[in-house]
């Protein structure tokens, strides 16, 4: 029986045990306790921190896993590429890792290869925007989910909206980029010894500003083939600047009202929010979660994409209230295909951990509530 390491053992790692489980390959998932919802599930659950990369290395060796992976934890990326280096696996490089997980460096990465991407500079003691055209973005280098990011038009806010989004971070930096106006996407791609296969492009529903929190996600893209073609051409330049040759990545970009797109981040993993363990499939009739594992154990076949349905996620807060009957009695709506209230008090959103309920639909065209 094949062994499978899987970072991360939250409710976004769930899919990835599952999937594996199917498959008959033997789980070995490592966390902290706290939220380990794949400990119950997985074969074998070590209580030890994703970061921990040494610790997780040796008993990784102990039990001679033939793979190791994880889906939607930027936080682990660098950790699965570590054990998978030292062990012969197949993995993206250690130091590519960690350029695909620090906003900073990815820009200059950015930077070097002509991808089309915001002005920016790191927060250090040093910083200036004086030539920055406001509005401006501040976020923390290495946090996913909007934890963190802000949305500056006074400079009198700046040094308040870096503190916050400093101490958000896990090695306590932020980046200030320039603020780039126009419709949210995302591109879910596979990527197989530096051949990369573009599974869908995702629209994106966020709230206003200052937090910019994802309200609902869209499969396939209502966007022009014309536009549809810039944001592959440089999710493709992007990948390329990262090196991210195996696995999944999720590129998020920014289109103007005139047309430009502008990479705003890459991640070398599945996007969250159930894009990539759910909406992939359900629109595309691809496996993306079996993908990545076969990836991991050297086992890749080139993706067939065959449904073309539509597909999505529409998240509940107070900003959404709306969507609460909906969520309640999913039954009345033949397309929802999952739904769950995960906290019966709404709250108002400032990162994705204040989602209170989300549901999943599947449909001939896009689901409008």
């Amino acid at each position: 029986m094949k062994k499978l390491a899987i970072i991360g053992a939250s409710y976004l790692q769930l899919p990835l045990v599952q999937k594996a489980a199917e498959m008959g390959i033997e789980t070995h998932c490592f966390a902290w306790e706290d939220g380990a919802v794949c400990k119950d599930v997985a074969n074998y659950f070590y209580p030890i921190s994703i970061l921990d990369k040494e610790e997780i290395l040796k008993v990784c060796q102990q039990v001679h896993i033939n793979g190791i992976t994880t889906i939607a934890s930027d936080a682990a990326v660098p950790t699965v590429c570590f054990v998978a280096r030292e062990m012969g696996l197949i993995a993206n490089d250690f130091e590519d890792a960690l350029a695909a997980t620090d906003k900073y460096m990815m820009r200059r990465r950015f930077a070097d290869f002509s991808v089309s991407s915001p002005r920016f500079v790191i927060a250090d003691e040093n910083y200036t925007v004086e030539n920055f055209r406001y509005p401006l973005i501040v976020k923390p280098t290495d946090r996913s989910g909007s934890r963190g990011v802000k949305k500056i038009e006074d400079p009198a806010d700046l040094p308040e909206a870096i503190k916050r989004a400093q101490k958000e971070s896990f090695t306590h930096h932020a980046i200030v980029e320039e603020y780039v106006s126009g419709s949210e996407v995302s591109v879910e791609s596979i990527s197989w010894e530096g051949k990369h296969y573009i599974l869908a492009i995702t629209d994106k529903v966020t709230t206003e500003e200052p937090y910019f929190v994802e309200l609902e996600h869209h499969q396939p893209s209502l966007l022009s083939p014309e536009i549809q073609k810039k944001i592959k051409s440089e999710t493709l330049k992007a990948l390329a600047a990262l090196k991210i040759n195996y696995g999944a990545s999720h590129a998020e970009f920014k289109i103007t009202s005139a047309g430009e797109v502008f990479a705003i981040e890459v991640g070398a993993r599945m996007g969250g929010d159930f894009i990539g363990s759910h909406l992939v499939k359900l629109s595309t009739g691809y496996d993306f979660v079996q993908g990545v594992i076969d990836i991991a154990l050297g086992e890749f076949e080139e993706p067939h994409l065959h449904n073309q349905q539509a597909a999505g996620v529409y998240f509940l807060c107070k900003e959404t209230e709306h969507l609460l009957p909906v969520i309640q009695h999913p039954e009345k709506y033949k397309e929802i295909i999952e739904s769950e209230i995960t906290d019966t008090t709404l709250h108002a959103i400032q990162c994705s951990a204040d989602r209170s309920g989300y549901f999943i639909y599947q449909a001939e065209k896009r689901f409008r509530i």
